[in-house]
């Protein structure tokens, strides 16, 4: 089957349209936890919830269970959602047990129960293997990722921001939304809870703006990164590796390193096309930053040439992407792309 978008599944399901299978298919947990929820909200009245919705986990041997349960009619609810976590464990089983699991499944798709959606989810498929083309084949996919284009990311995280702030019955502005997108380096997880702490931040019944996001999510970090910019823009490596060994000792996500770097280098972009005579005050409503930070990316942004910013930006790019796919040696891949932007 195709792959579908959350719109389209929601309306489907929303209309009583069957839904044999659903394949969540992605590693970003907080995506895999939204949809999932949204498939429940959408097929199971809110009474029958606690007794509607089944789980199970590949990975601990209950894939079987979790078929026999899907063709089981549910008590109490026209509709049942059966989950499989860790879908992907079933391509590391024994060939025997293996094969059993995905001649069960396949009897399964053949004759898929009327009353039941199943949701199969897996962080990553082999998709060489023929359980992967089974289920693409056979499941709707949804994907639990964010585009890898730069700006179509951060444009569907800070569409994601709006939804995780109406969860918290606040709401957020567009410009505040793209500004926190933008400083979580799209870490879902890492703005829902910040949005939990602006949403009481700004109070009841204001949204959140960009000056709230300016004032309690803007961590040290933001700053303490500009001190690298210096360092960068004269190459003095070991000086780098030093300021990036204390900001790790220091407790930093290498994650979080990244994204306040790749922001730095945005924002030195964005200082370079200012007209020279723009004013700090000026430079800070429209880098949308405070005055003294704003002075210094304009500072900054003279010392390095507009294709070392470049370059540098997809280099912390690759970097961020190294580290999502699930770097064994976080540390290593920092000091790679510091090795790279101070060539």
């Amino acid at each position: 089957m195709p792959t579908i978008s959350a719109e389209s599944l929601m309306a489907r399901l929303t209309k009583g349209k069957t839904v044999p299978a659903l394949l969540l298919l992605g590693k970003d947990a907080y995506l895999r936890d939204a949809f999932r929820a949204q498939v429940i909200e959408a097929s199971i009245e809110p009474a029958a919830r606690s007794w509607g919705v089944s789980r199970f986990s590949a990975e601990g041997g209950e894939f079987a269970g979790a078929l026999a349960q899907a063709r089981t009619v549910p008590m109490l609810a026209h509709r049942q959602v059966v989950i499989v976590t860790e879908a992907e464990a079933l391509e590391k089983m024994p060939e025997e047990r293996r094969q059993a699991e995905m001649q069960d499944l396949a009897d399964y798709f053949a004759d898929p129960a009327p009353f039941t959606v199943l949701i199969l989810e897996a962080k990553e498929l082999d998709q060489r293997t023929k359980f992967a083309k089974m289920l693409l084949e056979q499941a709707l996919a949804l994907s639990a990722e964010l585009p890898e284009d730069p700006r179509e990311r951060t444009r569907m995280a800070a569409m994601l921001a709006a939804r995780m702030a109406g969860d918290r019955d606040s709401a957020i502005e567009a410009d505040a939304a793209e500004e926190l997108a933008d400083l979580c380096n799209c870490d879902l997880r890492a703005m829902q809870s910040e949005i939990d702490k602006l949403a009481t931040y700004a109070g009841a019944g204001r949204p959140i703006g960009r000056a709230d996001v300016e004032a309690l999510v803007v961590s040290e970090r933001k700053y303490s990164v500009w001190e690298l910019a210096e360092v960068l823009a004269t190459r003095q490596r070991a000086h780098a590796f030093r300021f990036l060994a204390n900001i790790l000792q220091q407790g930093e996500a290498a994650p979080a390193l990244i994204g306040a770097m790749a922001w730095m280098y945005r924002k030195l972009i964005e200082a370079q096309q200012l007209s020279p005579h723009t004013s700090p005050y000026q430079a800070a409503g429209q880098l949308g930053m405070r005055v003294a930070t704003a002075e210094m990316a304009i500072r900054h942004a003279r010392k390095i040439p507009r294709p070392r910013l470049v370059e540098g930006l997809r280099a912390l790019y690759d970097a961020d992407s190294t580290l999502k796919a699930g770097s064994t040696n976080d540390r290593a891949v920092l000091e790679f792309v510091v090795a790279q932007l101070t060539a």
